[in-house]
């Protein structure tokens, strides 16, 4: 099995069900509320394998926290959780090392998500 999840969400409520649906699916899941306390949860441990963030955090958005973590792990799998996208499957981005799901989306649709990322 990969290494840990870390979930990155402001909306505790968003979190907790995003946490608790990997969960369930049998994953290790970490959490963080903000961009900063997820770079020291990524500097602090190596072994995550996959980033899933809201785009719209407060202070370091979902982006920069991308970006930010790319530089400590460069081969790091990102999904983007966004209101602002289509309600859709995660969408693969260019580098196919990053998804974007829009939100609201089932518990399927994270799970299928997130193991197309791991999985790849």
């Amino acid at each position: 099995m990969a290494g840990p999840i870390l979930v990155v969400e402001d909306e505790a409520l968003v979190r907790i069900v995003a946490v608790e649906t990997l969960e369930d699916f049998g994953f290790t899941v970490l959490e963080a509320a903000r961009g900063d306390e997820a770079l020291a949860q990524l500097s602090a441990n190596p072994a995550i394998a996959l980033l899933v963030t809201d785009v719209g955090l407060p202070g370091l958005d979902g982006r920069q926290l991308a970006e930010a973590a790319r530089k400590l792990r460069p081969d790091l799998p990102v999904i983007f959780m966004t209101g602002y996208a289509p309600r859709s499957d995660a969408t693969p981005a260019p580098d196919a090392r990053t998804f974007t799901l829009g939100k609201p989306f089932t518990p399927d649709q994270l799970h299928r998500a997130v193991r197309a990322m791991i999985d790849a």
